[in-house]
C-alpha cells in the first residue's frame, strides 16, 4: 500500500500522449486534482491535433503539444521547455516516452502501469512476467503508481486512482458524483448550421479500428427507422479516408425519402464544433469510439454499440455516477443515467481481442449479431418514441 503523501505541487504536469479519447477522460482526474490543490498550476502534455477536448478547460493553464514520432531536435526543444519545472508529473499513459517527459519534467511522479491481461495460458503467464520486468524501473521513479485492469478497472477510475497518494482514505475519491468536462462548444460552421431541423439524431458509424464496425445494412435499417419516426439524421465522423468511404457507403444504401432527411458532416467538423452539435441533439448513437465518450460528456443520451472492448474498462462515463464501476462486464442492454451499452450475444464477449481473427482488419461475430432491433429499442426509451 502507498504512503500518504503530503506533497502539496505549486505546478502539476498531466501527461497523455495517446488519442484525443485517451485525453477526454483524464478531465475527471484534473477537475478532483483541483479540489486538492486548488491553488496549483496545472499544464498538459499530449500529441499535436490530440488536445481539442481540453478546449476552455478551466483547470489547465497551458497545453504543450508534441508530435507522436518527434525528431531529435524536437525532443531536445521539448526537454529544454520541461526540465525540472514541475513539482508533480502524473503520467496517465503506460508508455516509456510518457514516463521519460514525466521523469525530465517533474521532481516527483505518479503513473499508471501497463502490462498483459492475466490469463491462464503459459503464454499469457509469460507476458505478464515480461510486463512485471518492464515495469520495475518506472515504479522506481514513482512515489505512487496505478496497475491496468483491463476487465474489471474502469479507465477513469485508473486516472482518479492516481491520486490515492494524497488521500488518507483513497475510497474517498469515489464518494462524490464523478464527472467527464467536455470542452467549450463552438459554433457550427454556417454551411451546415443551415441544414439542420429540430429534432434531430447524431449517428457516428466510424471507429478508429474495421474490428469495431457494425455492418453496413444494420445502418440502413436504423437510419430508415429514424426518419421514419420524424427525426433529421446527422452522420457524424472524422475526417479519415476509411470514415469518408464509410459514410458514403451508408448513404448510398438508402432509399430517397431518408437520404432526404440525412446530412453528412463527415470530416467538416472540430471536436468542439461536434460538441455543440451533439449537445443540440435529441439523441446519439455510435461504435466504441471517442465521439461516444464526447457524447456522454455533453449530457446528451447516448446509445454505444460495444464488441470486443469491455465496458467495464472503457464505457463512456456516466456524467453524475457516484463509485468506482457503473458497468457490468456483460449485458444485453444497460443504461446507466444517460448512457446506454449494447452488446452482441456470445460467451466469449468481451473478449478484449482485435475481433474475432485478433487484427485490426478483422470482423467481430458479436457486433454482426448485434441486431438494429436492439438499437431500436434503445433509442425508443431514450426519446420516448
Amino acid at each position: 500500500m502507498t504512503a500518504f503523501s503530503i506533497l502539496k505541487p505549486k505546478k502539476v504536469l498531466f501527461i497523455a500522449t495517446r488519442q484525443i479519447g485517451d485525453v477526454l477522460v483524464t478531465t475527471p482526474l484534473i477537475s478532483k486534482a483541483r479540489e486538492l490543490w486548488p491553488d496549483a498550476e496545472f499544464h498538459f502534455l499530449g500529441y499535436r491535433g490530440k488536445l481539442d477536448m481540453l478546449k476552455g478547460n478551466p483547470d489547465i493553464a497551458q497545453t504543450i503539444e508534441t508530435s507522436d514520432r518527434p525528431r531529435l531536435g524536437e525532443y531536445l526543444s521539448l526537454f529544454f521547455r520541461l526540465f525540472q519545472r514541475y513539482d508533480l508529473a502524473v503520467v496517465t499513459q503506460p508508455s516509456d516516452r510518457a514516463y521519460i517527459y514525466g521523469l525530465v519534467a517533474a521532481h516527483q511522479r505518479v503513473g499508471v502501469l501497463g502490462g498483459h491481461p492475466q490469463g491462464f495460458s503459459q503464454q499469457d503467464k509469460a507476458k505478464s512476467s515480461k510486463s512485471d520486468k518492464q515495469n520495475a524501473w518506472k515504479k522506481a521513479i514513482c512515489l505512487h503508481t496505478v496497475d491496468v485492469d483491463y476487465f474489471a478497472q474502469h479507465v477513469i477510475t485508473e486516472k482518479l486512482r492516481l491520486l490515492g497518494a494524497f488521500y488518507r482514505n483513497p475510497q474517498d475519491l469515489f464518494s462524490k458524483p464523478i464527472s467527464v468536462t467536455a470542452p467549450a462548444g463552438d459554433p457550427i460552421t454556417p454551411s451546415i448550421a443551415a441544414q439542420l431541423l429540430s429534432p434531430y439524431i447524431v449517428v457516428h458509424p466510424g471507429p478508429l479500428t474495421a474490428y469495431k464496425r457494425w455492418p453496413l445494412s444494420y445502418w440502413q435499417t436504423l437510419l430508415t427507422w429514424i426518419v421514419q419516426q420524424g427525426y433529421q439524421v446527422v452522420l457524424s465522423a472524422s475526417p479519415a479516408k476509411q470514415d469518408l468511404q464509410l459514410n458514403h457507403d451508408i448513404l448510398s444504401l438508402l432509399d430517397e425519402e431518408t437520404r432526404k432527411n440525412a446530412i453528412d458532416t463527415t470530416g467538416l467538423l472540430t471536436i468542439p464544433q461536434a460538441g455543440t452539435l451533439i449537445r443540440g441533439a435529441v439523441a446519439y448513437v455510435g461504435v466504441d469510439t471517442s465521439i461516444t465518450h464526447l457524447a456522454a460528456a455533453c449530457n446528451t443520451p447516448t446509445i454505444a454499440l460495444f464488441g470486443p472492448t469491455p465496458p467495464t474498462n472503457f464505457g463512456p462515463w456516466p456524467n453524475g455516477f457516484i463509485g468506482d464501476q457503473p458497468y457490468q462486464l456483460r449485458a444485453h442492454t444497460q443504461t446507466v443515467g444517460n448512457v446506454t451499452i449494447l452488446q452482441g450475444p456470445g460467451e466469449c464477449v468481451p473478449c478484449r481481442k482485435a475481433g474475432c481473427e485478433d487484427r485490426a482488419s478483422s470482423k467481430s461475430e458479436c457486433l454482426d449479431q448485434l441486431e438494429p432491433i436492439q438499437v431500436i429499442e434503445a433509442l425508443q426509451s431514450a426519446t420516448n418514441k
